[in-house]
């Protein structure tokens, strides 16, 4: 019997350490699992800042790869530079949209020629809302290509209307050129002057006005 009350009495001495050791290894478990999941966090927000860093290089890529051939065409055509990235930026969604990478139509611009184009959905504003359309679209050999037509455009015209942008050729600064492509009927979407604007003060392209 006292052999049995003296193993009680162990028993009884060694439970509290074998719960203190219980519940400090749960404890750096805990941490553990804490300090992981802070890594996780911090892995993350990396890649996030590593992403967005990619992307703003590709941005500014672009705007430094078109801005030559914008200056030069406003020599020939006097579409300030600024409205020409802008609407680049905005049509293409910075080069990446399908009609620019595989046809080099920045601009959207549409077509008539069969051998020329390329029939693709896309979305206009029309009656109060965007709906999706099937139009036919411009092939281009090249991105030089197609800012030049663009140009050409807004200098001479449509075939119904030779001065049909002559507000936006004639405008001397970003913001009135912005306002007049909608006033002379170039976009239907009632929000594109605000949408070329932020731009072009978000990525400071007036310096290519210059």
């Amino acid at each position: 019997m006292a052999k049995k009350r003296r193993n009680r009495k162990k028993i009884a001495i060694k439970l509290p350490q074998i719960i203190m050791g219980c519940f400090c290894a749960l404890l750096l478990v805990v941490a553990g699992v804490r300090l992981l999941g802070e890594q996780a966090r911090v892995d993350v927000a990396d890649q996030n800042a590593n992403n967005q860093a990619e992307v703003q290089r590709n941005r500014q890529a672009f705007i430094k790869r078109l801005a030559p051939e914008a200056k030069r065409l406003q020599q020939t055509y006097h579409v300030l530079p600024s409205i020409t990235l802008a609407q680049a930026i905005l049509e293409s969604d910075w080069g990446t949209s399908q009609l620019a990478t595989n046809y080099h139509n920045l601009f959207g611009v549409k077509g008539t020629d069969p051998n020329q184009t390329k029939v693709m959905l896309t979305k206009e504003y029309r009656n109060g809302q965007w709906v999706e359309i099937r139009g036919r679209f411009q092939i281009y050999a090249n991105d030089q290509a197609s800012l030049a037509a663009h140009a050409a455009l807004l200098a001479n015209g449509t075939s119904w209307n030779t001065n049909q942008y002559q507000h936006v050729i004639s405008a001397t600064n970003y913001r009135t050129a912005a306002a007049a492509l909608k006033q002379d009927g170039y976009a239907t979407d009632p929000d594109y002057p605000a949408k070329l604007i932020n731009l072009i003060k978000t990525y400071d392209l007036e310096q290519y006005d210059q």
